[in-house]
């Protein structure tokens, strides 16, 4: 099979199933009770074309339910503008796909300005007061209840207005949310924000000028400071008002004369206690933070320029696959308070979509989860140990695993007493699968198998019962 035979993975799912009981080969252990919830894209055509890239396909959410045992899966389209608009032939800008041609240009000059920014919500997933909240990395998220169902747009009860949001909220142990927006203007402002538990209001917590917006896809969050990388991927403002601009992609500029600029907030005062460059990179995902001495130490996935993005478009993977997309390096910076910075590799392979125990989220971790690359014909899951500089990996030709959230046992005796959660395709057989592994050893406790092939999602939480 050629590494290039992605195509379920990338093929629209039409079937949605309500609380179906999965078979299992092996055993789920019983004290897993709770939900793993999910979202991605699940559809890739409107009005009779093909979308640009896998960021632009609409949003569904995907449930696991765990229940003494059993396995019970859900999944429903969610039905925003932008689905009801595709399912009328009417496909919406999203982040590499627009209208086109005169189309969009007397939709440009109907509105005198540029489109509204799609409720395509199909990025990841969080509890906000008290109910389901897909997430986009802009302000339009959409809210759903328990069966997945769709129950319209979520509004933040607050005045802040921002153009850009990041998708990737930190859940913080000690109750409530971090994050990261951006606001354009005749200054530029990276925007720092939490939202109290329970609580529909972001409170701001500081605000950062720029004269060259980056695109951050996600921040670091330690127990008392935020972590802020702007790498020279940067956001072409005035190019967002051409009536010629396709989508949010043909704004990114690559800059290969800048460095990476590092901001380290404190969560207290709002403060930039430090800020310092290190030689360029990009990244999508920091993996955590956590305050030692006097300084901040951040885990990150680099990539040493913006290709992975370009990799990522539908024509891309359907020429090489995953196997065209360059690896992401796992590696450690340590930030002092007078801007020194040391930078090491945390594990040689290829690595995306990392995630660290819950109960580690802001604090000193020693074990990095996530989905391995580099290999042809499929990826793996990977345990990292970042004290030792090890690695456990997981393979299975064929097999393509998506991210893995580690779920700890009720009464854990050490940061990796738990189960490992994944789910995957299988290519060859055209069918996914949720597997569930010992957090510890990554031997495979047992794998519920789905009615149908799943495309390939971003990210997930599991959240208690």
């Amino acid at each position: 099979m050629s590494d290039a035979n992605f195509t379920p993975g990338f093929q629209s799912l039409e079937e949605e199933v309500s609380r179906r009981q999965l078979p299992v080969e092996g055993e789920i252990p019983a004290w897993l009770s709770g939900r793993l919830v999910r979202n991605g894209p699940a559809k890739f055509e409107g009005g009779g074309e093909r979308v640009v890239h896998w960021f632009d396909g609409l949003g569904m959410v995907r449930s696991y339910e765990f229940d003494d045992g059993g396995v019970y899966y859900t999944n429903r389209f969610l039905r925003t503008e932008s689905y009801a608009d595709a399912m009328a032939g009417r496909p919406t800008g999203q982040f590499a796909t627009g209208e086109r041609g005169l189309q969009k240009l007397l939709g440009w000059l109907r509105r005198l300005g540029p489109p509204e920014p799609t409720d395509n919500a199909n990025v990841h997933v969080a509890r906000l007061g008290g109910e389901y909240v897909a997430l986009t990395e802009v302000p339009r998220w959409t809210r759903f209840g328990d069966a997945l169902e769709t129950r319209g747009e979520f509004a933040f009860r607050d005045l802040l207005e921002y153009d850009m949001i990041t998708a990737h909220l930190v859940a913080d142990p000690r109750g409530g949310h971090l994050g990261h927006a951006l606001s354009f203007g005749r200054t530029h402002e990276y925007r720092l924000f939490r939202i109290p538990e329970g609580t529909r209001r972001r409170e701001e917590i500081a605000a950062i000028p720029t004269d060259t917006p980056a695109y951050i896809h996600s921040i670091g969050v330690s127990e008392t400071q935020i972590v802020l990388v702007e790498t020279p991927l940067q956001i072409d403002v005035l190019a967002a008002l051409s009536p010629f601009t396709e989508g949010f992609f043909d704004l990114l500029q690559w800059d290969d004369s800048q460095d990476t600029t590092v901001y380290v907030v404190s969560r207290e005062t709002g403060e930039v206690t430090t800020e310092t460059t290190v030689p360029s990179f990009f990244t999508f995902h920091i993996v955590n933070a956590f305050d030692d001495a006097g300084d901040v130490v951040v885990d990150l996935v680099a990539f040493d320029d913006d290709q992975i993005v370009q990799a990522l478009s539908l024509a891309e993977l359907d020429e090489a696959g995953f196997a065209g997309a360059p690896p992401g390096r796992l590696v450690r910076y340590r930030v002092s308070a007078d801007g020194g910075v040391t930078a090491r590799q945390r594990y040689d392979g290829g690595i995306e979509l990392p995630t660290v125990p819950r109960q580690a989220r802001t604090r000193r971790h020693r074990y990095v989860y996530g989905q391995a690359t580099d290999r042809k014909g499929a990826n793996g899951l990977v345990k990292v140990d970042t004290d030792r500089e090890s690695a456990s990996e997981v393979w299975e030709r064929d097999l393509y695993i998506e991210e893995p959230r580690m779920v700890e046992h009720p009464d854990p005796d050490h940061e990796d007493d738990g189960v490992v959660l994944a789910p995957a395709l299988d290519v060859a057989a055209e069918q996914s699968v949720l597997l569930c592994l010992d957090a510890a050893t990554l031997s495979e406790l047992g794998r519920a198998r789905l009615p149908h092939p799943v495309p390939f999602g971003f990210h997930g939480r599991f959240f208690d019962d």
